[in-house]
């Protein structure tokens, strides 16, 4: 009919190393830059501890041209932070158009990601990187 009731594909990708995952995550995936999303994002160098207790971190985004690179952070106040040749996932909180492009994409780095993908259902999380307070947007 739709779909629904065929039988999912149980094959489950590990890769051997992240940067191995994040290739296939930017020739493989669409990495659409929507609200809400959870973009796979490479870290590649620990930036300063912002005035709030934000941790800044050069990320380079996965998209078909083998990545951009941008700043992130984590939220003031995250359990712990992630390291250089780290896989992790950046939430985009908002598109401002006003800004220039590879400027703006806002957000922060969320979770860390396990270099292994679960087709269907996407990227396993290793670790969160969300401060405690901050409550998970519910759509119904």
């Amino acid at each position: 009919m739709f779909g629904w009731l065929k039988k999912k594909d149980g094959r489950i990708l590990a890769f051997e190393s992240n940067a191995a995952a994040f290739d296939y995550a930017c020739t493989n995936l669409p990495n659409k830059l929507l609200l809400e999303s959870v973009v796979p994002a490479m870290v590649e160098a620990v930036g300063a501890i912002g005035s709030e207790g934000e941790r800044n971190f050069q990320l380079r985004i996965a998209d078909k041209t083998g990545g951009w690179e941008m700043w992130g952070c984590t939220l003031k106040g995250a359990p712990s932070c992630p390291e250089v040749g780290e896989l992790v996932g950046f939430r985009i909180v908002r598109i401002a158009s006003e800004l220039p492009a590879g400027m703006n994409v806002i957000g922060y780095i969320a979770v860390k990601l396990a270099p292994v993908l679960v087709p269907g259902k996407g990227w396993k999380i290793d670790r969160s990187y969300v401060p405690d307070n901050i409550k998970q947007t519910i759509r119904f």
